[in-house]
């Protein structure tokens, strides 16, 4: 690090763009000096401070001695030994009223993006001890306050230079070194499985996933999406319809009465030209809103915006979660009936591995910010400058989604062998029923052989990924032993099986990498073998010997190349790895 930078107070980011003028009404949220309640980022000058794990703790800790609306519910461990734990707020006791529809607010999954974390600890503070304790007659709050603790205490002030506070920010990975926010389906790590058997219990009504987002500089101050948005496709379209029509608007509504800018998600499509258009950012499972929609759970991702003031973030998160709150206390059984609706959903075959759509579905108004370009001495090319101003006039700018470039067929049932029983925990966390065997049980079954499978060039989340375009299906009667399990895809998680399992699926265990062992030959034979096996195959195989003499005539290659020729006449014969490159899951009906 060079010494100007060295010496410089690290907060300032003197080389980010101005920031917009702001001066919402939200501030009147903020305790004084005098509230015993008031939090560490309010008691600082700048409201530019965010306080470490064990501060939060103890700050919550007090909270739930002093009022019996609150509790803590601890619900995993980090890799780093530190407990992941949930603040509740609710009349009901130790016990939720499943009757009361839940709102799950997780801050954290990137901790450096902490602003639902000291949203939070004003909302809570308000309910047990201001005037917002009517909040929780009808609906429960869950917050996770931070949901990777470690990365949360990797801080310092070095780690979003694009974000504008707070002035001590969390490490975007884990303690592993993993995105917790792209293991919503594999379910790798510690965190996430702990999210998952802790949702399952709960079973929200709402979950809301915030975030800090990055890029360009425009005017939204507070942004939030999910799938199926304005009515395109969703894995949940009953779910989507009611964020589109009722959550969506009363939390603009909300949010511009405390004088914030709402805005929807915003993924420009050309970091170098603002107003190249704007995407949907990818609807993968990976992600909260990719997994709530195939999970049938409303998520909303929430990405604030980064060039704002931490002030302006963290009070715009506030109203959001209070406003989710009023609006499930009067919604709650609507958007139960949606869920209930989507839950019962059985499509026969299911889109995947969404791609960027190159047709723009719309063209959208956008309320950017003034910028220039100039050529830069550091990079010798053009790059932006952004101006801190708004642009007087909207942007109209193109709207590119997504589309499917698979179709998944749904099967009846899945069966998993005992011998992956790693594959067979991430199913039972992600709460799939299964029938697990007992002893051993024979079964007809279409098993999958890999013609094409690829290996990536480097590794992502700790996975070397894998791929395959084309598979074959072959009909085998197999015994399962004790231990295997039959997965049926009739059931509210049977889409999340099918992206698991189906090995050409993005999202699957295979496409993570998870299964490499069938790309591993493991017997061979010598040429000295091999060749006189061949030869009497050709002397008693007329149709054998056709095939091979146009293999030969088509491909010249393979003619010149005798190890391949010896190697055609090999996999012809029962001496062959038979389960080489053949899929270990298998699929009934």
């Amino acid at each position: 690090m060079s010494q100007s930078v060295r010496n410089a107070a690290p907060w300032d980011q003197a080389f980010l763009p101005p920031a917009l003028a702001w001066d919402g009404a939200s501030r009147s949220l903020l305790a004084d000096d005098s509230n015993p309640w008031i939090t560490d980022f309010e008691r600082d000058p700048e409201l530019n401070h965010s306080p470490d794990y064990a501060a939060t703790r103890a700050w919550f800790d007090r909270l739930d001695a002093a009022s019996d609306l609150i509790r803590i519910e601890e619900f995993g461990v980090s890799p780093e030994g530190r407990p992941i734990y949930a603040v509740i707020a609710s009349r009901d006791g130790a016990t939720l009223d499943p009757a009361k529809p839940v709102l799950l607010a997780q801050a954290g999954i990137h901790p450096g993006e902490i602003d639902g974390k000291d949203a939070g600890m004003m909302l809570l503070r308000d309910i047990a001890f201001g005037d917002k304790g009517g909040l929780i007659d009808d609906v429960n709050l869950v917050l996770i306050p931070i949901l990777s603790v470690d990365g949360h205490e990797r801080a310092s002030a070095y780690s979003r230079p694009n974000q504008r506070g707070p002035r001590i920010q969390g490490w975007r990975n884990t303690a592993t070194n993993q995105n917790l926010n792209r293991d919503f389906l594999k379910l790798d790590q510690p965190e996430m499985r702990a999210l998952r058997a802790f949702m399952n219990r709960l079973d929200p009504a709402l979950y809301l996933d915030i975030h800090v987002t990055d890029g360009m500089d425009y005017q939204y101050d507070i942004t939030f999406g999910f799938n199926g948005e304005d009515g395109v496709y969703s894995r949940s379209p009953a779910i989507s319809a009611w964020l589109d029509g009722r959550f969506k608007p009363a939390i603009n509504a909300a949010l511009e009465g405390q004088g914030h800018i709402p805005g929807p998600l915003v993924f420009g499509v050309d970091g170098d030209d603002p107003k190249a258009g704007l995407s949907d950012g990818g609807l993968g499972e990976r992600f909260s809103n990719g997994w709530g929609a195939a999970a049938h759970v409303p998520t909303v991702l929430i990405e604030n915006h980064s060039l704002k003031p931490y002030e302006q973030r963290v009070l715009g998160t506030y109203i959001l979660i209070e406003a989710s709150l009023r609006l499930l206390a009067e919604e709650g059984a609507a958007v139960r009936s949606a869920i209930s609706a989507d839950r019962a959903l059985r499509p026969a075959e299911i889109p995947a591995n969404f791609v960027p759509d190159p047709t723009p579905l719309e063209t959208r108004a956008f309320r950017g910010v003034l910028y220039e370009t100039y050529e830069s001495p550091a990079s010798g090319r053009t790059e932006i400058r952004w101006l801190g101003r708004p642009d007087p006039e909207l942007w109209q700018v193109p709207y590119f989604g997504s589309r499917p470039s698979l179709t998944l067929r749904r099967p009846t049932a899945y069966w998993v062998p005992a011998h992956r029983a790693d594959l067979i925990e991430r199913l039972r966390i992600h709460g799939l029923q299964m029938e697990t065997l007992t002893e051993p049980r024979t079964v007809s079954v279409e098993m999958l052989r890999l013609v094409d499978p690829g290996i990536a060039q480097r590794a992502n989340e700790g996975h070397v990924q894998m791929s395959v375009q084309t598979v074959e299906a072959e009909q085998r009667t197999w015994t399962w032993a004790p231990g295997s399990v039959r997965v049926p895809t009739d059931q509210p998680l049977g889409d999340i099986a099918v992206l698991l399992l189906e090995p050409q699926s993005n999202e699957s265990f295979f496409a993570w990498g998870l299964v490499p062992e069938i790309l591993s030959r493991v017997e061979y034979i010598e040429g000295y073998a091999i060749a006189p096996l061949a030869e009497a195959m050709l002397a008693a195989d007329p149709a054998l010997k056709a095939e091979f003499e146009a293999k030969l005539a088509a491909d010249p290659a393979f003619a010149a190349n005798g190890d391949a020729r010896l190697q055609w006449f090999y996999e012809r014969t029962p001496f062959y790895d038979d389960r080489y490159r053949l899929y270990p899951v298998g699929r009934e009906g």
